[in-house]
This record gives structure tokens, C-alpha cells and sequence, in this order.
């Protein structure tokens, strides 16, 4: 599992994440500002795993997640809300609280492996 895409509407923390993931051995193969262009990224892209913002501009990023639920992708959300939004399944997905360390990143990475 290397090829990650991030759904994250804060320019600065996309960038950041995606110089984490690189620390970590893995590749940004697609990011997506926004909820419309998250949904054709999440539909229409090989990637083996996502991290998803709760919320993109005020919109819910639980139409990606549902969209990754179908096809089988794994991800986890990076947020400031403390949770991931409501009707998001399953329930035991990772969470990474922002601001996160890169060894926070590391272990949701494990987890969201694991999973």
C-alpha cells in the first residue's frame, strides 16, 4: 500500500501531509481540494488508500467515504472536529486529530494497513 490520495481543502496542510507521507514511504498519487473533484478523483483513480478531511469548504467529505466503501478503498479522516462525521462506517476506521506529529501520521497509517 503506497499510493495514497488526500482529500484536504487547506492548501498548506495538503502539502504538509503529502511531505509526511513521502517520510513514510509512501507516494501522493492524486489530491483534491473540494468535494466535486474529491468524488471524480475517488471514482475514476487507482490509489491503495485515502485521507480524508471532514469537511471540504463546509461540505461533508462522507459522500467520498461512501464512495470508498464501495470500492473497497481503505482511508482514514484527518480532522479538527474530533470525529469522523456521522453515518461514516465502519466505526473503527482511524482518526488523526489535526494539528498531528508525523509519528500520529505513521501510527494511523499502521492501522488504516492493518485494517
Amino acid at each position: 500500500m503506497k499510493d495514497i490520495f488526500i482529500v484536504e481543502d487547506d492548501a498548506l496542510i495538503a502539502m504538509l501531509l503529502e511531505d509526511m507521507l513521502a517520510d513514510l514511504g509512501y507516494r501522493v498519487c492524486a489530491s483534491a481540494p473540494d468535494l466535486e473533484r474529491a468524488l471524480a478523483t475517488a471514482r475514476d483513480t487507482e490509489f491503495d488508500a485515502a485521507i480524508l478531511d471532514v469537511s471540504l469548504a463546509g461540505q461533508s467529505s462522507l459522500p467520498v467515504a461512501k464512495l470508498l466503501d464501495e470500492r473497497g478503498k481503505p482511508y482514514l479522516y484527518a480532522t479538527g472536529y474530533g470525529t469522523a462525521p456521522d453515518g461514516s462506517s465502519p466505526s473503527t476506521l482511524p482518526v488523526l486529530q489535526k494539528p498531528f506529529q508525523l509519528s500520529e501520521l505513521e501510527q494511523a497509517m499502521k492501522r488504516l494497513t492493518e485494517a
